[in-house]
């Protein structure tokens, strides 16, 4: 059995952006060669998320409205009481980043099989910058034969 790793990174713009990075994962997979296994996506950010979905216009900006309902930024947060806290300075106010990426996945499993990803005719992976602008990382880890 093979594993293989890769890191994209991801130049994200500024509040709750959505990204179709499925074809960067696809690259990845193609790169090993692996014919079937399984290829796992994991944010490495706080957040950040993903999401197996469809890729459609109307619905990603349907996604964000329903994310801004569900973590209005602003409402009153703890986590937002900064000078109770030991931070860096430039430490963002961003409790509702944290409260959407946590209603959310952080890491998306997909098989492989004959060398393909085996998503569904309108499944996408999704990446969600909740509290953006940033350079962001996403592993992308490959296993199988």
């Amino acid at each position: 059995m093979l594993i293989e790793n890769e890191l994209l990174e991801i130049e994200t713009a500024p509040g709750i952006e959505i990204y179709n990075i499925t074809p960067q994962v696809i690259d990845v997979l193609t790169k090993t060669g692996i014919n079937d296994g399984q290829v796992i996506v994991f944010s490495r950010h706080t957040t950040t998320a993903l999401a197996i979905n469809e890729n459609e216009e109307r619905l990603i900006e349907d996604l964000k409205v329903y994310l801004r309902k569900l973590a209005p930024e602003s409402d009153k947060y703890l986590h937002n009481d900064l000078h109770l806290r030991d931070v860096p300075p430039d430490e963002p106010i961003n409790a509702h980043s944290h409260l959407m990426a946590m209603t959310l996945n952080n890491s998306e499993v997909i098989p492989v099989v004959s060398g393909k990803l085996a998503l569904g005719t309108w499944q996408s992976i999704l990446f969600f910058e909740l509290d953006g602008p940033r350079k962001r990382n996403v592993l992308v880890q490959v296993t199988g034969r």
